[in-house]
């Protein structure tokens, strides 16, 4: 047999590997997905481009395919919270809180690091409505539920979104106990500017 054939004829076969083999990881990535996990990573796309009556569709979607998805649910909280609705985003943030504590293994992390988020987003609401106490509590609740998940971003975050000193769960919650030391009349609790760049955490 010709070499220059033989040779064609390895690097396709090779090639030909290489493309089932990726072809065969998507496919299996695609199927291995949990109920519910798509239809809430398109929600969350939908999210961050502003279209937030699509991923309200496609969050809803996700808990018709499962019931109380936890990240389904954070992001229909985020929804609400973007478009100042923010009875709704308490009323689903403390759903989601009450069926985390539920429902919450010793050994499940990830769920760990999901209720430590709605803590942390209903602080920031109840922050902006002006219930500091309130926010107080569950900014601490949040740190001890798992500390690593809501703390300050890594420098990648801030290299990208141009902010070298974002606040975080932790800073916030120290803030509020050193007002809460001063007489009412003396404390500065509400700094809106300052406030509105405090980082929600997604699903």
């Amino acid at each position: 047999m010709n070499a220059n054939v033989m040779r064609r004829y390895i690097i396709l076969m090779i090639v030909l590997i290489v493309v089932v083999m990726l072809g065969s990881h998507a496919f299996d990535s695609f199927t291995a997905r949990a109920p519910g996990d798509l239809n809430t990573e398109l929600g969350v796309q939908r999210m961050e481009d502003g279209k937030f009556d699509e991923a309200l569709g496609y969050f809803a979607d996700a808990l018709n395919e499962q019931p109380d998805h936890r990240g389904a649910l954070m992001g229909r909280a985020l929804v609400f919270i973007q478009t100042d609705r923010h009875d709704d985003a308490i009323a689903e943030l403390s759903y989601l809180i009450d069926f985390s504590n539920r429902t919450l293994s010793a050994d499940d992390s990830t769920g760990r690091g999901v209720l430590a988020a709605a803590y942390a987003n209903r602080g920031i609401v109840h922050d902006r409505a002006g219930h500091h106490e309130k926010a107080f509590a569950d900014y601490v609740a949040a740190l001890r539920t798992d500390e690593e998940s809501v703390d300050e971003p890594g420098w990648i975050h801030k290299v990208l979104y141009g902010i070298p000193n974002p606040s975080s769960v932790r800073k916030r919650a120290a803030y509020l106990q050193e007002q809460f030391k001063l007489p009412p009349e003396q404390r500065l609790l509400r700094v809106p500017a300052i406030d509105a760049r405090q980082r929600m955490r997604k699903p």
